[in-house]
């Protein structure tokens, strides 16, 4: 590195990350994605991936993505709103916004660039966002993006939330929008936000409702169509926002709500104005994959079979995985030096779970995240816990 000064300052940034074992280079995997797979040279069992539905090697979404590229080439050319538009890119985006049970929806690059455009976007300076105070950073960077006022409520606290809005509707005068942000699952503990609370609050001060379906999309809700389909609150939610890198097992993010908002948000959201569209690979394996999510019910059903079946053994061997409802289960150590031994133990023993450190979680709630899939077989999950009571006891986690 030529400057002397940016090196001394990198030097020093990352010296206090080693010290305080927070700094891991990725680990290399071989191979298709799994249940099973050989990662730094080792097989192992997945338990780190998002691949919730086991999509990512699924045969008709590969051979989706193989058709389109043989089709339409390898890139579009150019960004949506100038040449980058193609009728695979219109026709994908009409079975999100029928799969999410919406008017219309628009792909974004990432999941991110999806919660970040559209929360800038929609919100300008007189107006209020309103966030859960666990929401992805995605939120939190749209929320600083936007010149709208902000304020948090306490984690799935709908008492607190209502608090929140009366104070900004009565006391601080906001007279814009507000808009009221939650994940639907929220990524690091498993638990899911109760839209249906959510809403009945918002409607007393006329606030707009946003939910990121990141974790929830494939997951919750008929078949995986999210957390305002497992709340019962479909037809009366205004935004839904999602990945389509996790359960649905390519790359991306989504809009899906009114055609109205995504007339607005084609028009004047950054990441669909400056940044290239999807490569027709790419567009042609989410396509179809919402036709497997929408034709073959069981993986669905699989997925939650293996997610209880887990659970439950995690919860025997008595590990401390919080409050999750969903197949994020964490397993709760306490300091990020705790969290990496566990890791890196498990990975000794065949089990690839990752070790979770600030700042993505409390400094003194490092974990080990899980999460299973539809790939795993019951083996696996069996052999998994059999690894997690090895190295739970040999490292005082559990008696």
């Amino acid at each position: 590195m030529a400057n002397e000064q940016l090196q001394s300052w990198i030097s020093e940034q990352m010296g206090d990350l080693r010290a305080r074992d927070l700094f891991r280079y990725p680990r290399v995997h071989q191979g298709m994605p799994g249940g099973r797979l050989k990662i730094d040279g080792k097989e192992v069992i997945q338990l780190s991936s998002n691949n919730y539905l086991g999509l990512c090697s699924h045969p008709r979404v590969i051979e989706g993505a193989r058709k389109a590229l043989e089709k339409y080439g390898a890139g579009t050319g150019a960004v949506r709103t100038i040449s980058g538009t193609m009728d695979i890119h219109v026709e994908c985006e009409a079975k999100i916004a029928k799969f999410k049970g919406t008017e219309d929806a628009i792909i974004f690059q990432s999941g991110y660039t999806a919660n970040v455009g559209t929360v800038s976007t929609l919100t300008v300076a007189g107006d209020m966002i309103v966030s859960d105070e666990l929401n992805h950073a995605s939120i939190i960077d749209g929320c600083r993006l936007s010149k709208a006022a902000r304020a948090v409520y306490r984690h799935c606290d709908y008492a607190h939330l209502d608090e929140v809005l009366n104070k900004a509707r009565n006391e601080d005068g906001i007279k814009g929008k507000i808009l009221v942000v939650t994940d639907g699952c929220f990524s690091m503990d498993g638990d899911f936000a109760d839209l249906k609370q959510v809403l009945e609050v918002c409607k007393k001060y006329g606030a707009v409702t946003m939910v990121d379906d990141a974790h929830s999309t494939g997951v919750l809700g008929r078949q995986g169509r999210g957390t305002a389909d497992h709340c019962g609150v479909h037809d009366e939610w205004d935004i839904t926002i999602g990945t389509l890198s996790k359960a649905v097992g390519v790359m991306g993010g989504y809009f899906a709500g009114s055609k109205d908002v995504k007339e607005f948000l084609l028009a004047k959201a950054r990441p669909v104005l400056f940044s290239s569209s999807h490569p027709p690979a790419v567009i042609g394996a989410i396509s179809a994959a919402f036709d497997v999510m929408e034709s073959e019910p069981e993986i669905h059903e699989r997925l939650w079979d293996n997610a209880k079946f887990f659970k439950a053994g995690l919860e025997k061997l008595g590990f401390n995985t919080g409050n999750s409802g969903t197949p994020v289960t964490p397993v709760i150590v306490g300091s990020s030096a705790g969290a990496a031994k566990l890791s890196e133990r498990l990975f000794e023993e065949g089990v690839f779970a990752q070790g979770i450190y600030f700042p993505m979680v409390a400094e003194d709630k490092s974990r080990v995240r899980t999460i299973v899939s539809a790939a795993h077989t019951k083996e696996d999950l069996s052999d998994a816990l059999a690894a997690f009571e090895k190295v739970g006891k040999e490292l005082g986690l559990i008696s």
